[in-house]
């Protein structure tokens, strides 16, 4: 079986988007066992969730973990919910949809719990000296947009594969780059993680889902 990884293209300000990169590293590896299979998936309300619900028809995974881009998070957010609304605020999808008060799905669950050990995740990450918190939003941006999207998927057609998302913040590359954008104002400067330790995160989020059998986010 496959272990299914998603990150995101670059979108609005950022020139470059760390989860790409780390669902690139990581395709193709192996993890506990499992092959990886990282895809980049467009920051567009219409495709995303298209594009996620392919590949679950593509692949059998194990589990399945979604990664986007927090820029102002200090560590590793692992998301505990979906909830189901569409509202991208001030800023537009790639290909300028701005949906506002919007519904993920009409007359759908209000939420969608991830599937994950969250908080098993979370202690894991901060015993291996990674910043890490559980996080109980998600925004309402696409990364929620695709966590609700991925649990409504996965439920409707009764399939029992962990699936959850984790946000991730910027490299030290992006933050350096933005301070330098604003002339090295403190107001500028961005929390970031290096890359090789948002690989081994989400590496140690895979191995502790396929290590826990009670699949329930709320923990």
């Amino acid at each position: 079986m496959t272990l299914l990884l998603t990150g995101y293209e670059p979108f609005g300000e950022h020139e470059t988007n760390p989860t790409e990169r780390v669902a690139q590293e990581l395709d193709g590896e192996t993890v506990a066992g499992h092959d990886v299979v990282g895809r980049v998936l467009p920051v567009e309300f219409d495709a995303a969730g298209d594009r996620m619900r392919d590949l679950l028809g593509d692949h059998v995974p194990a589990a399945v973990l979604a990664t986007g881009l927090a820029a102002g998070r200090a560590g590793v957010s692992v998301e505990r919910v979906g909830v189901n609304v569409a509202d991208a605020g001030s800023v537009p999808d790639n290909a300028d949809a701005q949906p506002h008060h919007e519904r993920v799905h009409e007359g759908g669950d209000a939420a969608y719990f991830a599937t994950v050990p969250v908080v098993a995740i979370t202690r894991e990450l901060l015993a291996d000296d990674v910043p890490a918190r559980v996080s109980n939003s998600a925004g309402t941006h696409l990364c929620n947009d695709l966590l609700y999207e991925t649990r409504a998927y996965l439920d409707g057609t009764g399939r029992d594969v962990p699936a959850g998302f984790v946000h991730l913040p910027c490299t030290p590359e992006q933050a350096a780059r933005k301070a330098r954008e604003a002339d090295g104002d403190a107001g500028a400067l961005r929390p970031s993680l290096p890359l090789s330790t948002q690989v081994a995160a989400v590496r140690t989020a895979f191995e502790v889902t396929l290590a826990d059998e009670r699949h329930d986010g709320r923990r």
